[in-house]
């Protein structure tokens, strides 16, 4: 029998107690938000500084206006928080718990599948 890689292997996950049937719809309509790669994209160019809309846009190839439409949601689900410096509006992830989400996510499916086909 192998013995698991004790170096590499992640802790058993803690259970969760059931949310309420609200949280429930809320963390749906995150993850929804979240779903859609350009939006994801714009997510993952604020998370290292607080980055301007043109910035943002350029770095993605979209326009400004789309850029702005999708930050506008973003920041409705409280997914960015946006700072005004003179005339410019930075973006940056609303809190730590987003960027930690989406490292965890990527972490996730950066693993091998092995033994997960049982």
């Amino acid at each position: 029998m192998l013995e698991p890689n004790l170096t590499t292997a992640h802790p058993p996950a803690q259970p969760i107690a059931p949310p309420p049937e609200e949280a429930i719809g809320q963390l749906a309509d995150l993850f929804h938000l979240l779903g859609d790669p350009t939006r994801l994209r714009i997510v993952l160019a604020c998370l290292a500084q607080p980055t301007a809309v043109g910035d943002i846009a350029a770095g993605l190839m979209l326009s400004s206006s789309l850029v702005s439409h999708h930050l506008r949601l973003l920041r409705a689900a409280r997914i960015v928080k946006a700072e005004r410096q003179g005339k410019q509006v930075f973006y940056s992830a609303a809190d730590a718990h987003i960027s930690s989400l989406l490292s965890t996510m990527f972490e996730h499916i950066a693993e091998p599948a092995n033994g997960m086909d049982a």
